[in-house]
């Protein structure tokens, strides 16, 4: 009797409850017995139809490179299992030994991982074509093929769930290495990395908090707000015909949450953080240093293992040629260029709809929105924008791929690595632009009495007297809290919702195919075939899970990235953010780890040494994040303007010591305009000034021709040289943290050196044997 008779009598005699003839049977175990891949496919009633013959036709290339295909038919799905031969996967483990950059990672000396083997077999897959030049990616647009996927391990599944995809490891450490068995090397990075920056994130949080609490504890105190508070001064209308003349006094609420955030202790805070950004990459390259010599991958090329799986996928294959085409070039940077200019686009769009959206509100019958305009204008201009953010999103990576394909890179990390810098820098754009305008434009071209610059008809907005970084404050806060708790959200219901909905279907399916009463199908170490029911089940089970591509790991660094960007770009404006990250990330990465390893099905593990150009661009953020908290702190917070006035022209510039040094500088920074000019005249109407002859406004103008002032002149000066003055002072800072902290640990290269000592000594000995064995 063969093999499959064999395994056809084992079934037929447990579907019948009788286990006595198949005990004999139990001890001719083989090997390996889990399959590298599931194809799954509707069942096609014509074999003659196109999506039937193309289906045969692939399948019957996977059997000519020797991959063995298990079919099981189940209600109108066909279930294909891949095993690959041995064969490829000794070929593959030659060549690693042979390999200039992958001979150190151990991998070609005993058994292959099923890591490896998914690896190997997903790669060959992908680089299988049938006659009409096809692959599998194109099948799979065509619907001849419903989906493919790699089953979970359900040993390893197990104890990954007991010891990391749980809510109550929530405050133990991560099991790296187990990790990086299960999901591969690049999967293990991203939690390394995530766990690290969490980690470092810790005396960023507190020292914000401090600099929170330190604007908190002024809160009724300082004179500044007092001086607000108290105030009899008549302001300007804020916008046209609607707005009315309003008091200073009316915005005391407004001006001591200003304070909160524009305080001496945001400009000590924005130095750390733009040294922290430094501090961060440099120990983090340290960190990855010791994990990934550990896991033997520190000399790993991506390419030269894809020029590997080349080879063991087609042995008379060429290599893909290095290509530069000026003119594809050129396409690709204006499309580039014209996108970016798309994105900047909707940020004025989001701009006009804060300009429209105040005078409108301010007509509105609900007292609170009337009173508070312009702050609900610059809330919603939040949400809209969080809006644009989603939509925006899915356009740009559809953008970023076909740019990729007009490139024609000549591998699959060189792909990566394009798509990964353009889509990060059209998400920075869109994600950015707006705070941008909030942060260095808003409230500066807006102009003044008798002459305002206007857009779509409707006044520019003006910054509150207190200052502009509250506006930046809200814009930030509304959007970092609103993407990353709703994305969470998201990303943890979507996956879970399918996962209970697929459950259901899943048992009836598993009802209707029967129960395997066969002991060695409950072997968990893939050693004994499994019979037809228990396979079926196990691949249902996969099948229901939420499905996973290429961009599942990308999507989870280009949100944690993003969320670096906005800890320490603008965190002048914000000294909360890094803490709202910590609490965050602290969920993170558990929902991340339940829903890799409960919720969706398998990543294909990826062999890598580094997280790859996101190095790059966290290098790129840290520098951006220099320039951004300089020009925060000396063109949007009132940090300079105030130390002008304490030094210049306040009281104790004068010499008077028996007063505050501060007191008097709200009204310095305002400016009169008079109903009696007739340019003034045109843009105030007489209803809207309630027989008031003068109201004020923010800026150092002159009030009888409007010119400014040399106060302004001043101020401006002090400003670009306190920009100049930190940019430089904490450039220094991070060239000297850079050089003060070494990329890899000196027992990182005193292991490898032991290694490479170690493999060369044992070359010797392998080449003496074979040289005494000839003789």
């Amino acid at each position: 009797m063969d093999s499959m008779a064999e395994e056809e009598t084992i079934e037929l005699c447990h579907r019948h409850k009788d286990s006595s003839c198949a005990e004999p049977l139990l001890p001719r175990m083989l090997p390996q017995r889990t399959y590298d891949y599931i194809l799954v496919a509707q069942k096609q009633d014509d074999d003659l139809n196109q999506k039937s013959q193309r289906q045969k036709a692939f399948l019957q290339q996977l059997e000519k490179k020797n991959i063995k295909i298990t079919r099981i038919i189940h209600d109108d799905k066909v279930f294909f299992g891949l095993r690959a031969p041995q064969e490829m996967f000794e070929n593959y483990q030659y060549l690693l030994k042979v390999s200039d950059s992958c001979n150190w990672c151990g991998d070609h000396n005993g058994e292959v991982t099923h890591a490896n083997r998914i690896r190997i077999v997903n790669f060959i897959l992908h680089q299988t074509f049938i006659d009409t030049g096809e692959n599998l990616k194109e099948l799979l647009k065509k619907d001849v093929f419903e989906t493919v996927f790699c089953p979970h391990e359900r040993k390893k599944q197990k104890e990954l769930k007991k010891s990391w995809a749980r809510w109550s490891a929530l405050f133990t450490g991560q099991p790296f290495s187990d990790v990086k068995y299960y999901f591969g090397e690049k999967i293990a990075l991203y939690y390394l990395w995530l766990g690290w920056y969490t980690k470092l994130l810790v005396p960023a949080a507190a020292l914000g908090v401090v600099v929170f609490l330190y604007g908190l504890a002024f809160f009724n105190t300082n004179p500044l707000i007092n001086e607000v508070c108290q105030s009899n001064i008549i302001m300007c209308p804020r916008c046209d015909k609607t707005c009315q003349v309003w008091k200073l006094s009316d915005t005391c609420s407004y001006a001591k949450v200003s304070h909160l955030f524009d305080n001496e202790g945001t400009v000590a805070f924005a130095m750390f953080m733009a040294i922290w950004a430094t501090l961060f990459l440099e120990l983090w390259k340290r960190h990855r240093a010791r994990h990934v010599s550990q896991w033997k991958v520190y000399d790993w090329c991506e390419e030269e293992e894809e020029l590997i799986m080349e080879i063991v996928n087609d042995p008379d294959c060429t290599p893909k040629q290095f290509r530069h085409s000026y003119l594809r070039s050129t396409l690709v940077l204006i499309l580039v260029t014209l996108m970016l200019m798309l994105i900047i686009g909707l940020a004025h769009a989001l701009v006009v709809f804060r300009v429209v959206a105040a005078p409108l509100l301010s007509e509105c019958q609900w007292k609170f929105l009337k009173d508070h305009a312009n702050t609900v204008a610059v809330m919603l201009g939040a949400v809209l924008h969080y809006v644009t953010i989603q939509i925006m999103t899915r356009v740009n990576r559809w953008v970023s791929l076909k740019l990729c394909e007009i490139e024609k890179t000549n591998s699959l990390a060189a792909t990566e690595r394009s798509f990964t810098v353009k889509m990060f820098t059209f998400q920075f754009f869109t994600l950015f632009s707006s705070l941008f305008y909030v942060a260095f434009f808003l409230g500066r071209i807006n102009g003044h009495p008798g002459n305002y610059v206007r857009l779509a008809g409707f006044r520019l907005e003006e910054c509150h007297p207190s200052g502009c970084l509250t506006d930046l404050f809200i814009q930030m806060a509304v959007i970092m809290l609103l993407k990353q708790t709703l994305n969470n959200i998201f990303e943890f219901t979507v996956p879970w919702l399918k996962s209970c909905m697929n459950k259901s279907t899943a048992k009836k399916l598993e009802r209707k195919c029967g129960y395997c009463y066969r002991k060695a199908c409950r072997d968990e170490h893939g050693r004994v075939e499994p019979c037809d029911i228990c396979k079926l089940r196990d691949w249902l089970r996969n099948y229901h899970l939420a499905d996973t591509d290429e961009f599942s790991l990308f999507n989870e660094f280009l949100e944690m990235v993003v969320q670096f960007s906005f800890t320490t770009t603008f965190v002048a404006a914000f000294p909360l953010a890094p803490l709202l990250a910590l609490i965050n990330n602290i969920f993170e990465i558990r929902l991340d780890a339940i829903k890799m390893v409960r919720l969706e099905r398998r990543l294909v593990p990826r062999k890598t040494n580094d997280i790859g150009v996101w190095t790059k661009v966290l290098e790129a953020i840290g520098v951006l994040a220099v320039i951004a908290n300089g020009l925060v702190i000396g063109v949007s917070s009132d940090f300079i303007p105030r130390l002008v006035y304490r030094y210049r022209y306040g009281p104790c510039a004068n010499g008077t010591t028996d007063t505050r040094c501060m007191q008097g500088y709200i009204n310095d920074t305002l400016s009169m305009a008079f109903m009696s000019h007739p340019d003034v005249q045109r843009d105030f109407k007489i209803e809207q000034m309630h027989n008031v002859t003068e109201c004020c406004y923010r800026d150092y103008r002159s009030d009888e021709d409007y010119s400014l002032t040399p106060q302004f002149w001043l101020v401006l000066a002090v400003r670009f040289a306190f920009i100049i003055l930190f940019e430089h002072v904490v450039v220094v800072c991070k060239f000297i943290a850079a050089w003060f902290v070494p990329n890899n640990p000196i027992g990182v290269k005193n292991d490898r050196l032991h290694d490479k000592l170690a493999r060369l000594k044992e070359e010797l000995r392998e080449f003496r044997r074979s040289k005494s064995t000839e003789v």
